[in-house]
């Protein structure tokens, strides 16, 4: 699993935590991929970490939690896809594996396409979906019976619409394609380099294309569209304190030691525990995080993250709120006009 990008699409928010920590409905998108590699079955999980080791470390610690055995593999500088599998090597043996992209977020899990793997052992297989902005992923050429002809990253000419997915299924025959790259013209070592390698080769390349729901989560607009995601699935829990002022209505999560205090929450939204709401309104597809405050304010449609305080705001919404920010109304601000005016002068002034 990969855990090493700097995350420069969700700045500020990654300039002091990391991209795959960023919660949606709660949890860290990387515990997403996590419990689903754990579900296909997969008890061995390398984490390739680079700067943002320490916290990646301290949330998942040793794996138990996830029912699997995690070791730490340093990258020292974010070098491609390729350049993790090479410092992988040694972890990987001659081992089948999965790669996984630790800030991808995959509905329906990797059960599936593991077993067509297992059961068929193409040296390479592939996820692919349309996308409108192929440019700016990894895109796949596909002849007319389907097959796996061409592959290149970010292509300023895109010869198709299938981006690659961030899971990828290797045979060790991988290992020789990575050992034979120089890096791109993004300096890196570029998986699909690797694959194209491998085609060239005769080794077999499989994909399918997934109907289901994939998204990168490297922008504020894909985190904001995943947490609506996962939200529309949550069920009610209360476990916190709501006082018979506050009204919840529509699935809604408050989980324990959460206070809701004369306000009124709109689902599907979850409010984490410690967190205090008063005199607010908590509108759709919102996650409150632990420990934050809600404070006579609005707000919709928004991921706000521990410990954050929200007080006397009108209105927010579509937003990525960080750790332990304080959002406070502006000062009102005298208004007046200064005015000289002649003789017979006639002035409108807009209020």
């Amino acid at each position: 699993m990969l855990a090493g990008g700097s995350g420069t699409r969700l700045r500020p928010i990654t300039h002091t935590s990391a991209k795959q920590l960023v919660p949606v409905a709660n949890k860290p998108v990387l515990f997403y991929g996590l419990e689903a590699i754990a579900a296909a079955g997969v008890r061995e999980i390398g984490i390739v970490v680079g700067s943002t080791h320490a916290e990646i470390e301290a949330a998942v610690g040793d794996g138990s939690r996830f029912g699997v055995e995690v070791t730490y593999l340093r990258q020292e500088a974010p070098l491609g896809l390729a350049h993790a599998v090479l410092i992988a090597r040694e972890f990987l043996g001659e081992d089948d594996f999965v790669m996984y992209l630790g800030d991808n977020f995959i509905v329906g899990g990797i059960n599936g396409v593991i077993e067509r793997f297992v059961r068929d052992r193409p040296a390479a297989q592939i996820m692919l979906t349309q996308v409108a902005n192929p440019s700016q992923f990894g895109v796949a050429e596909l002849d007319g019976d389907g097959r796996v002809v061409a592959l290149e990253e970010k292509p300023r000419r895109p010869k198709s619409d299938l981006a690659l997915v961030g899971v990828y299924l290797f045979t060790s025959a991988v290992h020789e394609a990575v050992g034979e790259l120089k890096p791109s013209w993004r300096h890196e070592l570029e998986i699909t380099d690797a694959i194209q390698w491998l085609i060239d080769h005769d080794h077999r390349v499989e994909s399918s294309v997934i109907s289901g729901y994939w998204k990168d989560t490297g922008n504020v607009a894909d985190m904001l569209e995943v947490n609506r995601l996962v939200l529309e699935s949550v069920e009610t829990r209360i476990e916190g304190s709501v006082d018979a002022a506050s009204e919840l209505i529509g699935r809604v999560v408050v989980e324990p030691g959460a206070v809701i205090e004369r306000s009124r929450i709109v689902g599907p939204a979850i409010v984490g525990g410690g967190a205090r709401i008063q005199d607010s309104y908590v509108g759709p597809f919102t996650s409150i995080a632990a420990d934050c405050v809600v404070a006579g304010s609005e707000i919709e449609y928004s991921i706000v993250l521990p410990r954050a305080s929200i007080t006397g705001v009108r209105r927010i919404e579509s937003s990525l709120i960080g750790h332990d920010v304080v959002v406070t109304p502006a000062p009102s601000m005298p208004r007046a006009h200064r005015l000289v005016l002649g003789d017979h002068s006639q002035v409108q002034i807009s209020s």
